[in-house]
């Protein structure tokens, strides 16, 4: 059995949409075993980031024609190509039964949302931040400043401390923003 190049493909466009299944067949000599840890091996060291319990791979028929691998919907999109980084080259989605390159635009979306929930769970190094330069730039660009200001941003973590965000949008450190 000759898995194509196409396999990592197929998996990186479920990972960013919303998760499926792939069905392998298996040829005449049922070499199964050998199949799924082939098939676990590329899936694990061909994708990143990291898609360790993102998928299985399972083989639940008595005949053992085919492997199916199963693939959740990845929490840290986009998913691409080791060694390609993120470019349209390198991402996939699925569009209805097809396989497409993801274009740049989307490809900033997604990572700019799994950085933002990422830093907004890492605690802030200081909690005895100011944000001067912030609340200028937001009343610039014509918002209002009130109380709940620092929250509408979502400055905080889970535990109503300051998270990361807070702290590189703050005047309490020495990062160029």
């Amino acid at each position: 059995m000759k898995i194509t190049d196409s396999l990592e493909r197929e998996v990186i466009a479920f990972l960013n949409t919303d998760g499926g299944n792939i069905f392998i067949g298996v040829d005449d000599k049922g070499n199964i075993d050998l199949l799924q840890k082939t098939i676990n091996d590329r899936l694990k060291d061909n994708i990143m980031p990291s898609t360790l319990g993102l998928f299985d791979v399972v083989n639940e028929n008595d005949e053992k024609k085919y492997i199916q691998i199963v693939i959740a919907k990845g929490s840290e999109r986009p998913y691409y190509l080791r060694g390609k980084g993120m470019t349209p080259d390198s991402c996939f989605i699925g569009i209805g039964s097809s396989v497409e390159s993801m274009n740049g635009e989307t490809i900033l979306s997604l990572f700019f949302k799994r950085a933002r929930n990422s830093l907004k769970n890492i605690k802030s190094p200081k909690q005895d931040l100011e944000f001067n330069t912030l609340k200028i730039c937001y009343q610039e660009s014509g918002n209002e400043i009130n109380k709940k200001f620092l929250k509408k941003l979502d400055l905080y973590d889970d535990n109503n401390e300051f998270n990361y965000i807070a702290y590189l949008l703050s005047d309490n450190n020495n990062i160029s923003v």
